[in-house]
């Protein structure tokens, strides 16, 4: 029973460590793409196609 207890409490200190990393990162916009919006603008959209004829053409 005490090996559960040890187990348990080991558990939960290595969950509110990465917890507390994460929470850590993200304050610290480790998240943020400060790259892509950028480079998103020189490239163009690929067109929609709106024409129901030819979304049924084999």
């Amino acid at each position: 029973m005490s090996v559960l207890i040890i187990l348990l409490i080991a558990s939960l200190s290595v969950a509110l460590v990465f917890l507390g990393l994460f929470i850590w990162n993200v304050r610290n916009r480790q998240y943020d793409d400060g790259f892509s919006p950028p480079q998103r603008i020189l490239f163009d959209d690929p067109p929609l196609i709106t024409d129901p004829e030819h979304l049924h053409k084999n």
